[in-house]
């Protein structure tokens, strides 16, 4: 059984779509999973802001008959007050699951190290697989098999570029990222993903040409300054501005789908015009968070629903 879930890496194509399945049914039938983490606590621990992980998670582990229990800095900072370690111990005395959205990769390692009970990454410096994991239920929602597709990520090579990079090589998804120079994605992340999207018949591939886009099923933005970066819009800007989303990148790439994990800075990344617009799966994207949660916290504390 699936113990935590930190990269993502954890789940191999098969239990990914598994898993989606489980996203799927979940949101059509909520009804029948209305029971499925009664008793179940779950504490909800963040050391950055959230909107959409902290309401996601809060109401999907609610709507599943389990308690959420949110965590944030006022209660002391892990490694400060005490340590992580000593988190994971006590969290692991009270409650069954422990969901963190953390600053660096390795409070995850550590959580998970010394936690008896499942650890899930919402979020940290390296990856956001559960972002990933409601990007790819919004595509088979919208175009059936994701391995026939190929998705066009553009901005700042960051977090959620890579675990959308790894889920596409898993799934068979052709994969590209479209970043300035000295942007892109980490080096050792994306010869990992190589290396899977070879064996599942797909391809990556980092470009700085927006023309590196053209043919994409779907293009994918996200802030050009990722959270903890002091830079403001106005000073990246320059740089950035060639890898917006808007209407005449829709025309030249042919594709149908925008994505953008949100917050979304409207006419920087992405323009009101194509957000609002009738290619935008945004809001759907960002209501099958939930879902995909769901069914993973359900996989994770009971999987007699699976």
């Amino acid at each position: 059984m699936l113990q935590h879930f930190l990269t993502g890496l954890e789940l191999d194509q098969t239990k990914i779509l598994k898993l989606l399945k489980l996203a799927q049914n979940i949101k059509n039938q909520p009804q029948e999973y209305a029971n499925a983490l009664t008793g179940k606590s779950i504490v909800t621990l963040y050391e950055k802001p959230s909107l959409r992980t902290r309401l996601s998670f809060d109401i999907g582990i609610n709507k599943l008959g389990g308690h959420a229990v949110y965590l944030d800095q006022q209660n002391g900072a892990m490694g400060n007050r005490e340590s992580v370690k000593d988190f994971a111990l006590n969290i692991s005395a009270w409650a069954d699951g422990l969901v963190a959205r953390v600053n660096h990769h390795s409070t995850l390692n550590t959580l998970a190290e010394h936690a008896s009970i499942p650890v899930v990454n919402s979020l940290c410096n390296l990856y956001h697989p559960c972002q990933a994991l409601a990007d790819f239920l919004t595509l088979q929602e919208v175009h059936g098999d994701v391995s026939q597709l190929k998705l066009a990520y553009l901005g700042e090579g960051n977090n959620v570029t890579h675990s959308l990079m790894l889920l596409a090589a898993t799934l068979g998804t052709d994969f590209v990222a479209v970043c300035p120079k000295g942007h892109s994605p980490d080096a050792q992340i994306v010869k990992q993903a190589e290396q899977i999207a070879a064996a599942n018949g797909a391809s990556v591939l980092i470009s700085d040409r927006v023309e590196a886009a053209v043919g994409a099923n779907a293009l994918y933005a996200d802030t050009w300054v990722s959270m903890g970066n002091n830079a403001c819009l106005e000073q990246v800007k320059q740089t950035f501005m060639p890898y917006q989303i808007n209407a005449a990148l829709l025309q030249q790439t042919g594709a149908s789908t925008v994505l953008h994990c949100q917050p979304a800075h409207r006419e920087y990344e992405i323009t009101s015009e194509v957000m609002d617009g009738k290619n935008s799966k945004i809001i759907q994207q960002a209501e099958n968070r939930m879902h995909a949660q769901n069914a993973l916290l359900v996989s994770l504390l009971n999987p007699n629903y699976v």
